[in-house]
């Protein structure tokens, strides 16, 4: 039910040592907002059982919907935490089929606060980890996609879209990525896009913000401004820049990088664009996916996506999602019986993925 694939220089290294936890330096979750669900139970099976053991840090980096999973892993009770957060995002309901940019917001802002939970030492549980680290990817977004007009909104995105048609570097006149992270972290990026990244430490003043801010989707949600201890200025989604990740993570160590699907689009603007990723910043990383078979065996034969909110009605989705979130563990028997037996032979070479 899992398709494995690795960077030349990570299979390399797994052939020679074996497929182990400590191998991995880092963590990827990928935006995407309830496709994740397939990957729930897989989530569970790697923060409760295959890194429970490991002796050195690991660093969770995520945008999105995949920032909240890095909150989740980061508490002192992962597989509670993102199973919570699971179930009460797949149960999430809106008074109108066409929900308000601030009705949408709010609706994550109570995500935030349950995943927070009465805990009010939570938010430091997470950032002082010194197993997991934290990092939320955001992005601060210049011109008029930092209006809340949708009308100006919408004209700064398609001038977005145009620039990155033309290259991706043309994201760096509207947009800088910010990672937000915890105190301990040594991550290091190289971005051959030269999008401009700053790095701000998390503390109790701006995680909410920095969390929220990293799944803040342009023209569907609110954007966050002035973030503690950031530029004044508008916040917005993390996938704006990072959708699926096109940068080199120079940290020794391989990188290991669950996705929902078998399609790579650096960013939020390639969706509709055969751009590919560039072979070299997937070097060392272990790419795993589900497989077309599991994908097949899905109500609807899909992964869940944003327009099951339009396309179906709360009880059906909900349904759906729910049926989701239990058949991912599939994902993760397969991953257990892949480790455990340690058939390397699955992993195929990473330019075999799609774009």
């Amino acid at each position: 039910m899992l398709d494995f694939y690795a960077g030349p220089s990570a299979l390399k290294t797994i052939n020679e040592q074996g497929f182990k936890a400590d191998l991995f330096n880092s963590f990827l979750g990928a935006s995407g907002g309830p496709k994740w669900f397939t990957l729930f139970g897989l989530d569970k099976y790697l923060f409760g059982d295959f890194f429970v053991n490991r002796s050195k840090p690991l660093n969770i980096i995520g945008s999105s919907a995949g920032a909240f999973r890095a909150a989740c892993f980061c508490t002192n009770d992962p597989v509670s935490a993102v199973s919570d957060f699971a179930k009460r995002y797949s149960e999430i309901t809106y008074e109108s089929k066409r929900p308000t940019p601030q009705q949408v917001t709010d609706s994550a802002i109570d995500l935030v606060d349950s995943l927070l939970g009465k805990n009010s030492n939570r938010i430091n549980e997470i950032i002082t980890n010194p197993l997991y680290k934290a990092h939320f990817i955001v992005t601060k977004v210049n011109g008029l996609v930092a209006s809340e007009n949708k009308l100006l909104q919408g004209i700064g995105l398609l001038k977005s879209y145009i620039k990155n048609y033309q290259s991706r570097k043309g994201l760096s006149s509207q947009y800088q990525r910010f990672i937000y992270h915890s105190v301990a972290s040594d991550i290091d990026l190289y971005d051959p896009y030269n999008i401009q990244t700053h790095t701000v430490n998390l503390s109790a003043d701006n995680f909410k913000d920095a969390l929220l801010a990293s799944g803040c989707i342009p023209l569907i949600m609110a954007g966050i401004k002035d973030i503690t201890g950031s530029p004044e200025g508008v916040y917005r989604d993390g996938g704006i820049i990072d959708y699926h990740f096109d940068f080199h993570i120079k940290n020794q160590g391989l990188t290991l990088y669950p996705h929902f699907s078998h399609t790579i689009k650096a960013g939020w603007f390639d969706k509709n664009l055969q751009r590919s990723f560039k072979p070299e910043n997937y070097n060392n990383i272990v790419f795993v996916c589900p497989s077309k078979k599991f994908i097949q065996s899905l109500p609807y034969t899909k992964i869940p996506d944003r327009n099951d909110f339009h396309t179906l009605d709360d009880s059906s989705r909900i349904k759906y999602w729910k049926k989701v979130l239990v058949a991912s563990e599939q994902l993760a028997q397969s991953f257990d019986d892949f480790y455990q037996h340690q058939q390397l032979k699955k992993i195929k070479v990473i330019s075999l993925l799609s774009t």
